[in-house]
């Protein structure tokens, strides 16, 4: 593709509903015209969707210590193609060698793709210094959580070629409000989860720095005290911008109602999706133990106990759309929840939406049946096909 020549998109704007005509050109918006209404069925167009938390998706896990770069391309592009064009791959706890080599190959990935930098904005570590307790620690595995180390952390940062850009972390260690500082200093984005914290250590992260959290609500205990919690305290700091799995398993919908209304301007959406988000239904062997099964509706379970998740088999536009389904909040909330704000929250280009200037990342789609069918997806000024990547490549 000629990458100065300029694209045309005929739509609605996802946040006025009016007709408009984009231009893309040199990657960027070059003009927004508004078009006169008319009857004709029009696509809406959107900015491209950020997801601050992917695991994996249609059967990659960047969890896996063999994954190639090529490997690591094949599923940037396929989740770019969801209109999810910016998304920060999750490493979660493991072994101090097996991270250092997990943040390596992606980093060695983006080295040898730099096109790859554009899609994945940044390394999500979640963990290990999460808490060590049954319920709250998830499938993390309990031998390799641990306290804080910042000294260790500058080694998976070199690793990582510096892409480490979210931390999750439980602030219940003594030396969490120093790491987060720390980390706070080198602008690095620190996340209160998987958690059993105080009131009073979740006051001081925030105080050090701490300003989002991890999946709000999920990775939490079966039973919690009426007050004070962990989650009433996240969901008290003004400070705090909550991440929720909007994906109608996870959360029930009274929670994201009342997590909605306590932090209107601020909720930000995340899939938290694992390697198997985009396979058929049917039954699985989980690298957490045991099989899982996934159901038609995209529901994760364990095969030996249906009650309990086994992860988010749902990428992100089916929050969105579930939020909207659910008549939680309208079509351009939920975007924006999904899009703009976790793009503001990150300081990413991407944060100006449709405007003139903005990078070309836009998602062209019908709003059916309380569904979206994404017609196309554009990144940087071009649109993403079934081809290797090889466009964007070219302007390494």
């Amino acid at each position: 593709m000629n990458t100065h020549a300029s694209l045309v998109l005929n739509g609605r704007h996802i946040q006025t509903g009016q007709p408009q005509r984009i231009t893309l050109n040199n990657k960027l918006i070059e003009q927004i015209e508004t078009m006169p209404e008319t009857d004709e069925v029009l696509p809406w167009i959107g900015p491209g969707l950020v997801d601050l938390q992917v695991n994996g998706y249609a059967g990659f896990d960047f969890n896996t210590p063999t994954l190639s770069s090529e490997d690591i391309c094949n599923v940037a592009l396929k989740i770019a193609r969801l209109g999810v064009t910016s998304f920060y791959p999750t490493i979660i706890t493991n072994s101090d060698h097996t991270l250092e080599k997990l943040l390596g190959a992606i980093s060695q990935a983006c080295t040898e793709h730099p096109w790859l930098h554009r899609i994945l904005r940044g390394i999500h570590l979640e963990g290990p210094y999460i808490s060590p307790e049954n319920g709250v620690r998830g499938a993390h595995d309990k031998q390799f959580v641990k306290a804080p180390d910042w000294e260790q952390f500058q080694r998976w940062q070199t690793a990582a070629r510096g892409m480490i850009q979210i931390v999750t972390l439980s602030p219940e260690w003594e030396n969490a409000p120093a790491f987060i500082a720390e980390c706070v200093r080198h602008n690095i984005v620190i996340s209160i989860g998987h958690t059993a914290a105080t009131p009073d250590q979740i006051n001081r992260a925030v105080a050090a720095g701490a300003r989002m959290c991890t999946h709000l609500g999920n990775g939490a205990h079966l039973l919690l005290p009426r007050h004070p919690n962990y989650i009433w305290e996240q969901l008290a700091q003004d400070d705090l911008w909550p991440c929720v799995i909007a994906d109608g398993f996870h959360l029930p919908e009274q929670v994201l109602k009342v997590f909605h209304k306590v932090k209107p301007n601020q909720l930000m959406l995340i899939s938290d999706a694992v390697s198997l988000s985009g396979l058929a239904p049917g039954t699985y062997s989980s690298f957490i133990g045991g099989n899982v099964v996934l159901t038609a509706e995209g529901r994760l379970h364990m095969a030996d106990n249906p009650n309990l998740l086994a992860g988010s088999a749902q990428m992100l536009p089916f929050g969105v759309a579930h939020l909207v389904s659910s008549n939680l909040c309208e079509l351009a909330e939920a975007w924006d929840m999904a899009s703009t704000r976790p793009a503001s929250f990150m300081k990413l280009p991407e944060a100006r939406g449709l405007q003139v200037g903005a990078p070309g990342d836009l998602v062209v789609f019908d709003w059916l049946q309380e569904q979206f069918v994404i017609r196309e997806v554009y990144k940087d000024g071009q649109q993403l096909t079934s081809s290797n990547g090889s466009t964007l490549d070219s302007q390494s």
